[in-house]
């Protein structure tokens, strides 16, 4: 079932759909023309062939009237009328008679008439209420109406070109989607295989077939997602020697300092300069962590809020208020999150004590958010600090990034928000962080909600 909606996923693209009604419209519109010009050329050959038969109908009944016996008069116009749809009436003067309706087409016509038939010809749409193409005539003196079906001047849609017409449409409509399919599978492969790289996951490889370009373009993005996999190894691999290499004499320093004979205050700065180190080496490994090693379950992030706060309660400085929605459950990885949500703790305990600089309150929010484009689980973290410079918080979610002001004063691998960052988009979230109105440092997340049926 899956495959089968993978399948069908090209229906639901933008692209095709604009591609699609771009090339219908495109076909429909060269269609209208030829159709428009057609009519336009057929026009004279048309109006001269009209010009022929109703001159030639004019002809053969003034000639019939005139060798005939006037008391067959009536019969001959009675069997015209029956048999050929021509009817034939008297002329007077105060026939009440509409002109026809000025057209290309008439206007050719009754030129080509009125040389044929003389200038006085008249024409009209109805006589005394009667309606149809009615041109006028004369025998030896005397003026007479001929009235044909309007369907002789201007044919009706038949039915073979209504089918015609509905024909070429579908078959049209048909071509534009296979062309629009055809323009928009390799751009939907390869978006959906960015996408997955945005995510941290490894994209199967794009089928380097068809045209060059599409061919040149697949293969070039297959090249760079081997890239940056080796460079991903080898940065973890770097990055596990790194830890390994320092740690070791990390622990040799520490335990010289312990035995060594200091006085307490040069111990606990030199202490305190080791677990710095030491911290600031654990988060280049945190940043570093591959996805692929990560196991996703269901979690109730409101209880592991709930467990982060009560491990922080202990901190005399600090005074969290909550509000938390509980049972929130989202797809994730308990130790990540508990790390993304200790980082946030500490950043504002870093950079967001208050204005005495002795106490830091953070109110942090959990709550499920189902308006606009915020679907899903919102969780925020608010602090009272003088938060960070408007031209800085473009930055803050970069590695190594710090700010300036009172956020660069305080020591750091500018990693905290980074990682924080990293860890919402490998579980499908959004971040967003800004100034608080009133003061103060925000960071919101939004995380996929797990729906129960």
């Amino acid at each position: 079932m899956r495959s089968y909606l993978n399948s069908l996923e090209w229906l639901r693209s933008g692209l095709f759909w604009r591609t699609f009604f771009m090339l219908a419209a495109l076909v429909m519109a060269s269609m209208t023309v030829w159709f428009m010009s057609f009519r336009t050329l057929e026009r004279y050959p048309r109006a001269q062939q009209l010009t022929t038969q109703i001159t030639s109908i004019v002809t053969i009944t003034r000639a019939a009237l005139t060798h005939s016996a006037p008391e067959r008069r009536k019969e001959l116009l009675l069997d015209l009328a029956n048999n050929e749809g021509i009817r034939i009436y008297t002329l007077n003067e105060g026939d009440k008679t509409d002109p026809p309706e000025t057209s290309a087409f008439f206007s050719e016509l009754s030129y080509l008439m009125k040389i044929q038939m003389g200038k006085e010809t008249r024409f009209a749409k109805s006589v005394n209420g009667i309606e149809g193409f009615w041109v006028s005539f004369d025998i030896e003196g005397d003026q007479y109406w001929l009235r044909l079906e309007e369907d002789r001047l201007d044919p009706p849609f038949t039915l073979p070109i209504i089918s015609w017409a509905s024909a070429t449409l579908i078959f049209t409509l048909l071509g534009a989607a296979i062309i629009s399919k055809l323009i928009n599978d390799p751009l939907s492969r390869l978006t959906n295989a960015a996408r997955l790289l945005a995510q941290g996951k490894q994209p199967q490889p794009l089928p380097e077939i068809g045209p060059k370009e599409i061919r040149e373009t697949n293969a070039s993005f297959n090249n760079m997602v081997e890239d940056l996999a080796r460079i991903e190894t080898d940065r973890t691999i770097i990055l596990a020697g790194i830890s390994h290499d320092l740690r070791t004499p990390l622990a040799r320093m520490q335990l010289e300092v312990e035995m060594a004979v200091l006085d307490d205050q040069a111990r606990t700065g030199m202490q305190s300069d080791l677990a710095q180190m030491d911290a600031i080496i654990s988060q280049f490994l945190d940043y570093a962590k591959p996805i692929d090693s990560l196991r996703f379950d269901m979690i109730d992030i409101s209880a592991l809020l709930e467990q982060v706060i009560h491990e922080y309660s202990r901190v005399n400085y600090l005074h969290i208020h909550s509000s938390i929605a509980p049972g929130q459950m989202i797809s994730g990885n308990t130790t990540e999150l508990r790390r993304m949500f200790s980082n946030l703790i500490e950043n504002s305990c870093r950079y967001g004590k208050n204005p005495d600089n002795l106490n830091t309150v953070i109110e942090i929010q959990c709550s499920l958010k189902n308006k606009g484009k915020k679907q899903g689980v919102l969780v925020s973290f608010r602090d009272y600090g003088e938060g960070a410079k408007s031209d800085d918080l473009t930055k803050l979610l970069k590695p190594f990034t710090r700010a300036d002001a009172s956020r660069s004063q305080a020591n750091g691998s500018g990693l905290g928000l980074a990682i924080v960052d990293r860890i919402v988009r490998r579980h499908r979230g959004r971040m967003r962080i800004y100034n608080h109105d009133y003061k103060g440092f925000v960071a919101v997340m939004i995380f996929p909600e797990i729906k129960f049926k």
